[in-house]
């Protein structure tokens, strides 16, 4: 593949303006009035898959938004590797705090700042880039099928029942997705676990209305101040989440296995220093990145109630809401953990309010064995192209359909992830380095090579 960086050199103003036409499509899949920009992005990548060299694709209606499907078959007693991605994206709010808008792509200090630019259409591109110049310099070593859904940020909960009435048409011998982060930009890194996640809404009810804080204030409960009492009682001053049951099915790793993680590279003051803090803090016992790879946690994505526009309101409010996350590792089920939270929620509840728990969604963790064909081909694509081996690294992220892959389809996934963690993905100002872009495009094309080698 000594063609391979010229060919990027010389396409690569095409692929940057084919990417930005995806992004500049809001396809913000939790809000209803995006629902025509959903298809609208679902018919872009299957013209994209078509005009790459895709046999066929084809956009797949489900209960909620397409999912787009693709092929190539070059011959069918070869291997077949299946590339997952998604084409939604997370709301943008707060808008003010974006220094550009954020689904008209700008390029800035060798980034790309838009909604989506790592996150994942760009990240997913790279393969669609790929693909197309393994066709062209007639390279594809093997099939290929696309599977690009646009769900996964609301927790796809249309692609479990896809993958099992498409469970012939997904025939495959790996998953391959970039949907993840390297330590890095000089440090390479395979993402071998992922987190489970259980996501709840609660609801803390107290009067039947808004009351005056002058009137009543002292004498009736204010539902934000027990709601803001309750979540403080979920974990405990060393860390630990205090829901009865939580850590059961938590796998302890050795003290082998923990050094070996600890051989990753990892600078503390450059972490707290990139989000502006100057303590960290956690599960006692544990370093930032078992805190983060190996150990659960419960953390408050977003809290309100009452009065919060400008200027002063004297109000005690009726409701107060929250959004609450618990990150799960292997061996802990959602559904159960879901169960021990709201029981637990309801527990602690003081009879002058009413609460109430609902589940959003969820799903559970993932390990990467690293001794597999899958692994090897992907480590060594790495190598070829940042001339170092890979670290495995477990991260703290959550993709619950990777395990839903494996349970319903038998596959494994690998995770090559080119993003990192300055990307602010989720967040305003959301970036894709051009250099992990085009590293991502070159990485690729050996992971192909190296895998129909070791599966023949």
């Amino acid at each position: 593949m000594q063609d391979l960086k010229k060919y990027i050199e010389d396409n690569k103003d095409r692929f940057l303006e084919e990417l930005f036409e995806l992004i500049r499509i809001p396809s913000i899949s939790s809000k209803e009035a995006h629902k025509d920009d959903m298809y609208k992005a679902a018919e872009w990548v299957k013209e994209s898959l078509l005009k790459k060299g895709a046999d066929k694709a084809e956009v797949c209606d489900t209960e909620g938004h397409p999912v787009v499907y693709g092929e190539k078959t070059i011959n069918p007693d070869l291997p077949t590797v299946i590339i997952y991605g998604h084409y939604d994206v997370q709301p943008v709010e707060p808008l003010e705090l974006w220094k550009s808008e954020p689904f008209q792509p700008e390029i800035r200090d060798g980034k790309i700042f838009a909604r989506g630019a790592d996150d994942d259409k760009g990240q997913m591109f790279m393969h669609f880039a790929a693909f197309e110049y393994l066709l062209k310099t007639d390279q594809l070593p093997c099939n290929v099928k696309f599977m690009i859904e646009g769900e996964e940020e609301i927790g796809s909960p249309s692609l479990g029942k896809f993958l099992k009435d498409n469970r012939e048409k997904l025939a495959g011998d790996v998953i391959l997705v970039s949907d993840t982060a390297m330590l890095g930009q000089d440090t390479p890194s395979i993402t071998t676990g992922l987190r489970g996640l259980s996501y709840c809404e609660v609801h803390v009810t107290g009067p039947n209305r808004d009351l005056h804080s002058g009137l009543y204030g002292g004498a009736v409960a204010n539902p934000v101040n027990i709601l803001c009492d309750m979540i403080s009682s979920l974990v405990d001053e060393n860390g630990r989440i205090t829901v009865k049951g939580f850590y059961d099915d938590v796998e302890e790793l050795s003290d082998e296995e923990r050094k070996e993680m600890a051989r990753a590279p990892f600078d503390e003051e450059g972490y707290k220093k990139s989000i502006g803090v100057k303590e960290l803090k956690g599960e006692k016992g544990y370093s930032t990145l078992e805190r983060t790879g190996i150990r659960p946690s419960l953390d408050v994505n977003g809290i309100w109630g009452g009065y919060t526009e400008k200027g002063a309101k004297t109000v005690l409010p009726s409701e107060a809401h929250a959004k609450i996350s618990m990150r799960l590792v292997p061996h802990q089920n959602s559904e159960k953990i879901t169960q021990l939270f709201k029981d637990h929620f309801l527990s602690i509840a003081p009879d002058c309010v009413k609460v109430e728990v609902q589940f959003l969604h969820g799903g559970e963790g993932y390990v990467s064995p690293t001794d597999t064909p899958e692994y090897q081909a992907a480590s060594k694509a790495y190598e070829e192209s940042y001339g170092i081996k890979p670290v495995p690294y477990r991260s703290g992220g959550s993709i619950p359909i990777i395990s839903m892959f494996e349970q319903i389809l038998g596959i494994k996934s690998i995770l090559m992830g080119f993003g990192l963690e300055t990307d602010a993905i989720h967040s305003p100002n959301e970036n894709y380095p051009l250099s992990q872009f085009y590293k991502g495009m070159e990485t690729i094309p050996h992971f192909y090579k190296f895998f129909a080698e070791m599966k023949k």
